[in-house]
């Protein structure tokens, strides 16, 4: 297999800020973040974090594989926690009264809550779709 052959990846590494920042991205403003593998292709590679759509074109194949980060997740992974949930929660809290500042500190704890959640959610390998067809891959998550 060549290092044009993305299908000779067997294991993806990624950093647990990169795939946190990418699913956090997409969920407050749909940004369009992916984890992206650039080439050449070897067995072991990196995915980081990415905006699709913002690298300049590139001279010809291969292409780098942009990965979905809600790919990386198993079925059990909590959703991002909305602000207007938060909101919601706290003003029907009898015991405590809505104050901006208390939103604010409710939702920055329910996302830290969130992070440690979905880091514990990621699949042990997945299935990357590249022109040359399927290859499945161990995920390992840094940090």
């Amino acid at each position: 297999m060549s290092a044009d052959d993305p299908t000779r990846i067997r294991s993806l590494a990624i950093t647990a800020e990169d795939l946190l920042a990418a699913l956090e991205a997409n969920a407050r403003r749909d940004a369009g973040a992916v984890l992206r593998v650039t080439p050449p292709f070897s067995g072991r590679m990196r995915a980081r974090l990415h905006l699709a759509g913002a690298e300049g074109g590139y001279d010809g194949p291969p292409q780098p594989i942009h990965i979905d980060p809600e790919q990386l997740l198993d079925d059990g992974a909590p959703a991002f926690p909305s602000v207007d949930a938060t909101e919601d929660d706290l003003r029907s809290d009898p015991d405590s009264e809505y104050t901006p500042e208390r939103h604010r500190e409710r939702h920055e704890q329910r996302v830290a809550e969130w992070r440690a959640a979905v880091r514990d959610r990621v699949r042990e390998e997945t299935t990357l779709e590249t022109p040359d067809g399927e290859a499945t891959v161990e995920v390992s998550v840094l940090g």
